[in-house]
Order: structure tokens, then C-alpha cells, then sequence
């Protein structure tokens, strides 16, 4: 059975409505109304999981009506996936502001942006709404779409800055090949620490694998080793 929420975790949760006139308050009202009810949502998904959390409980828990809730989400799946997309968002941040700080070094940039990423899904919410609840709610392409829409910028960037490090002429094509295998790489520990009985121990080994195959690219730039190129049709012509 499900804890009722105390009055003053509710009152943390739900936004003051600024004091501002006629059609502007009524918008700041719509807006404080949907950021209560993602906040309500968010907990009790963390919680309880997206089963057990009821659309009864999170009204009731923003203190607004369920015609309130219906005229911003269209049912409890939708509402799950604001959620969804404010925690991956939240998270995207948190590896971008690492990787702001090594912007000199594609090696740290990277380290750094890989123990944000593991600090990351560690966190109970993280752990919930998008390891365990985000597959089964959202269907696999739905959430791979979310979350590619999140954290492949950053993959991206971090990809992009290794491979510039050498003196190899990659096109987008081969780019974008590479960011998204250490996308998939990165998307299988995050799932692998999430669900690990110990986390920290799990987050340790990935960093280490990782750091490893680094390492191995620092290697080939500082050896002045050159990629093979990626095969294009046209060159078939030329063959």
C-alpha cells in the first residue's frame, strides 16, 4: 500500500503562482499546475514504479483535479513520459557541464564525461524511470528515440573531439558510426551499473574498460597510426 504524502512535501512540490495579470496568471497557473504534477509523478514513479503509482494518487498529491491533469497529459502514459524526458534532460546537463571543463584535453573530456555519465545512473531516479520503467512503458522505440534525443549530443561530442585528436580525415558518415557504437557501449553499462547490487563497484569496472580502449586510441594519435578508411560505393567504380 502506498504512503499518502504529507502536506509539506506537497507544498514543496507544487510552484507558487507568480503575481502577474489576467491571461498571464492564468498561464503561470497552467504551467506551476503541469510542474506539480510531473513533480508528484516523478516521485511516486521513483518510488513506488509506474505500476503501483496511480493517476488518483498523483492529483491528489499536486492537489489538482483529474481534469487538470487531462488538459495537459492525455493519460498516465504521456504523463510518465514528461517525466521520462526531464530526468534524461536533467542528466544530459549533468554529463554536459562536465565535459565543458576539459575542453583542451579529448582524453580527460572524455573520462570526465563518462563519470558524470555513471554518477548519473546511479541515482535512484535515473536508476527507475529510465533503466528499469522507460523500456516496458515507452516500447523500445520509443525510448531509444528519447534517449537518443538526450545524451547522443553528447557521445557525439566526446567522439568527435578522440577522433580529431589524430591526424585522421573522417567524414560525418564515419563519425557518426563511431558515436554510435560508444553510444550502444555507454547505453549497456549505464543499464549494467543501474542494475548492479553494487553500484559502485560496477560504475568502477566500466571506467576502467573504458579508460582502456581510450587509452588504446591515445596510443594510435601519439603513434602517428593511421585509420583505415571506411568503404564508400563510389570508390567501387574506382576499384
Amino acid at each position: 500500500m502506498l504512503r499518502r504524502m504529507s502536506k509539506s512535501s506537497v507544498s514543496r512540490l507544487v510552484p507558487k503562482v507568480p503575481s502577474v495579470p489576467g491571461a498571464s496568471r492564468r498561464a503561470a497557473y497552467s504551467a506551476s499546475t503541469k510542474r506539480a504534477l510531473i513533480d508528484v509523478a516523478e516521485q511516486l514513479f521513483t518510488d513506488h514504479g509506474y505500476a503501483a503509482a496511480s493517476l488518483d494518487q498523483i492529483v491528489a498529491g499536486a492537489q489538482v483535479t483529474k481534469g487538470a491533469l487531462y488538459h495537459h497529459f492525455s493519460g498516465k502514459q504521456a504523463l510518465f513520459e514528461a517525466v521520462f524526458e526531464r530526468v534524461e534532460s536533467d542528466a544530459s546537463k549533468a554529463v554536459k557541464k562536465a565535459l565543458k571543463g576539459h575542453r583542451d584535453d579529448p582524453w580527460e573530456k572524455a573520462l570526465a564525461g563518462l563519470r558524470a555519465f555513471l554518477e548519473v545512473v546511479q541515482e535512484p531516479r535515473y536508476r527507475r524511470i529510465v533503466i528499469q520503467e522507460g523500456p516496458a512503458v515507452l516500447g523500445y522505440e520509443r525510448y531509444r528515440e528519447q534517449e537518443e534525443r538526450s545524451t547522443f549530443a553528447n557521445v557525439l561530442d566526446i567522439v568527435k573531439s578522440v577522433l580529431t585528436a589524430g591526424d585522421w580525415e573522417l567524414d560525418e558518415a564515419m563519425q557518426q558510426t563511431f558515436a554510435r557504437i560508444f553510444f550502444g557501449a555507454m547505453s549497456s553499462a549505464g543499464e549494467a551499473v543501474s542494475s548492479s547490487d553494487d553500484p559502485i563497484a560496477a560504475a568502477v569496472r566500466v571506467e576502467t574498460a573504458i579508460g582502456f580502449i581510450l587509452s588504446g586510441f591515445q596510443v594510435l594519435v601519439e603513434n602517428d597510426v593511421t585509420l583505415p578508411n571506411a568503404f564508400h560505393e563510389d570508390d567501387s567504380a574506382t576499384s
